[in-house]
């Protein structure tokens, strides 16, 4: 166990489902950045990273336009 996660097998969702909950969760924030409210060049950003056994979940993404994305990841 490290970082106090199980390891567990991670499930990918396959590749059209994977777009449809991208959509959706587009969708869900408005077509906004949720952190500085762009409207341009959005991507879907896990808060949980997926090497962190972050689940491919609404309640796990959001939408984040690519500057704030990159900010993010540093």
């Amino acid at each position: 166990m490290k970082g106090g996660l199980s390891k567990r097998p991670r499930i990918g969702l396959e590749a059209n489902s994977y777009r449809a909950l991208h959509r959706e969760i587009l969708a869900r924030d408005g077509w906004r950045c949720q952190q500085c409210g762009s409207l341009s060049e959005l991507e879907v950003h896990h808060i949980w990273h997926r090497s962190q056994q972050g689940e491919d979940s609404d309640h796990n993404l959001v939408t984040l336009c690519v500057n704030c994305h990159r900010a993010i990841h540093g």
